[in-house]
């Protein structure tokens, strides 16, 4: 057991030197430097407090959704909605910034608090569809994305349209996160990761948590002990939305400003990408976020520098999901757990 843990840590690092060495291959082919080209991807994601200020700001959006699957999956539900529950917490945190007529600090709690239950609402329609009628999760919560995409498109192309300018009033000075330091990053990411820290704690220094994460691990036998599954589900799908629109209303508030077309596209699958990839624990969701928001801010100055084209760093990207998913489900395959002990058995008589 404990040497399939250990291996099981050591498959994202292996997934992401294996993508490394592919995409230095990729820039020799294409006729660059790839020492140069990684020195150029680090300045550009890490070079000066400015880009350091960016990285941090493109990485909060995607810790949000990133957290918003890794709670969920910890109770054994897959809620691919995070896309469509960011949007609808930014749906509704930028109805109320834009409407309600007050700014400052109130208005900025309100628009948040907003938010959240906003995705908490939107997240509980596909859980309370699996709890009382036995629908497929994943199916619902994916076609809640669309359903929420289109909500979204009704706002910035009518209702609250600016003008003859595809897309909505902006949000007003005086509700807008604060920056931190003066960078691009805002308050946003210190909310992120405050909210990555509740988690943590929550499921591993509590006893929901460790019920919540026996639900997860087999529902059957937290059944046969007595835990309240079906509360458990919806507990789960409400938290896991409600940190995903709290993420949304952030990102207004914070970056954004206003809704426009493409906002948010792809976001909910990219968490879900960050959860698995750090292997549903929250600490380690948020590095895998901000590394991939490194790589995507550090690819334009890469690109500037070497003439290396930014698709390498998407190719990077994917090759770590790939990698990383499959040498998971490698390790959890019987063959592959007595081949290891044999090993480690061996080892231990030459010892």
């Amino acid at each position: 057991m404990k040497n399939t843990k250990m291996i099981s840590l050591l498959v994202p690092i292996i997934s992401v030197i294996l993508a490394f060495l592919i995409g230095c291959i990729i820039m020799a082919a294409l006729s660059a430097n790839p020492a140069v080209a990684l020195q150029a991807l680090w300045k550009g994601a890490f070079g000066s407090v400015r880009n350091i200020g960016t990285t941090l700001s493109r990485s909060t959006p995607l810790i949000f959704t990133g957290l918003c699957a890794c709670f969920a999956y910890k109770c054994g539900v897959f809620n691919l909605g995070g896309e469509g529950q960011f949007i609808m917490g930014s749906v509704v945190c930028t109805v109320i910034a834009t409407q309600c007529g007050f700014t400052g600090l109130p208005a900025i709690i309100i628009c948040l608090i907003a938010g959240a239950v906003a995705g908490g609402l939107w997240a509980m329609i596909p859980g309370v569809l699996k709890v009382y009628r036995g629908q497929n999760e994943m199916i619902i919560s994916i076609m809640m994305n669309y359903i929420a995409t289109l909500f979204m498109g009704v706002l910035f192309t009518n209702w609250l349209r600016d003008g003859s300018v595809p897309q909505t009033i902006a949000v007003p000075d005086g509700t807008r996160l604060t920056r931190l330091f003066g960078l691009r990053a805002t308050s946003a990411f210190i909310i992120a990761i405050a909210v990555g820290l509740i988690v943590y704690y929550f499921l591993f220094n509590t006893s929901k948590g460790f019920q919540l994460r026996a639900v997860g691990f087999n529902m059957t036998a937290a059944k046969f002990n007595g835990f309240a599954v079906e509360k458990y589900f919806l507990f789960s799908f409400l938290i896991s939305g409600m940190i995903a629109g709290l993420g949304g209303s952030a990102e207004i508030l914070g970056t954004q400003f206003f809704l426009i077309n493409g906002y948010a596209a792809g976001y909910g699958f990219d968490g879900v990408s960050m959860a698995l990839i750090g292997q549903l624990h929250p600490i380690a969701t948020m590095l895998v976020a901000i590394f991939f928001a490194a790589l995507r801010v550090g690819s334009t100055t890469m690109q500037a520098a070497t003439g290396v084209p930014t698709s390498v760093s998407d190719i990077i990207q994917a090759l770590v999901i790939v990698f990383t998913v499959a040498g998971l489900a490698l390790v959890k395959l019987p063959e592959f757990k007595a081949f290891t002990d044999r090993v480690f058995a061996k080892k231990k008589e030459v010892a």
